[in-house]
């Protein structure tokens, strides 16, 4: 639907789009940030890099904050959304890939084929779902958003969307991206990596860690 810049130096680990506002979570140590992108230019409006030690992974907005994972830290951090400052600091009991909110839970990846339900305050764990394919668990889930009552997550080292069922775990739908990122784009490019919703203007938008482009996407179904 549209092609928007996007900085080929993000290593993009979470996308989150709120209130007219597009917030972007990078990763690989020495180069995590959190930051606020200008969608129309992919300009790079605010950013706090995180400390050398972490490395940046998943990112979501709750209330008025917005919380950010690290990949093996097993710390999260809780943030002021209009300023950036640091609120708090919490600690999980995984690796921490990708987060996102159903409006009442955190819903977090820990890059197996679970699914962990946090209570937004305490961020204790309050359930857990496998999620699969039929019978066949699906493992690599990676960056989340939650879009209309479906979970949405991609599959690392993949260019696949899952659907999923939070209810279950069931994978509802596939949504098959391969070659979005022309071939002659991708050279430093890696996976695809970044779904994020405007869930005003009904807009859905995905990249990649290391692309050129962030896009706008319609689905259409397979016939």
């Amino acid at each position: 639907m549209n092609t928007y810049p996007h900085d080929p130096g993000a290593f993009t680990q979470g996308l989150v789009f709120a209130d007219g506002i597009l917030y972007e979570g990078t990763g690989l140590k020495g180069h995590s940030s959190l930051r606020e992108i200008d969608l129309e230019t992919g300009e790079v409006v605010r950013i706090l890099d995180l400390s050398d030690v972490y490395f940046g992974e998943g990112i979501t907005v709750w209330d008025d904050t917005i919380v950010q994972l690290t990949l093996s830290s097993r710390t999260g951090f809780v943030y002021d959304a209009a300023t950036f400052d640091l609120l708090r600091e919490f600690t999980y009991t995984t690796g921490g890939w990708g987060i996102t909110s159903d409006g009442e839970r955190l819903i977090m990846s820990d890059g197996t084929s679970m699914l962990h339900f946090l209570d937004p305050d305490s961020f204790q764990r309050t359930g857990q779902v496998i999620v699969r394919d039929g019978s066949k668990p699906v493992i690599g889930l990676n960056e989340l958003e939650y879009i209309d009552g479906k979970i949405f997550a991609n599959v690392w080292q993949t260019d696949l969307i899952a659907r999923i069922s939070p209810e279950t775990g069931e994978v509802t739908a596939w949504i098959d991206l391969t070659g979005l990122l022309e071939p002659g784009e991708r050279r430093g490019a890696d996976i695809l990596n970044g779904i994020a919703y405007d869930a005003e203007g009904k807009r859905l938008f995905v990249t990649g860690k290391l692309w050129p482009y962030l896009y706008e996407i319609e689905i259409i179904p397979k016939r």
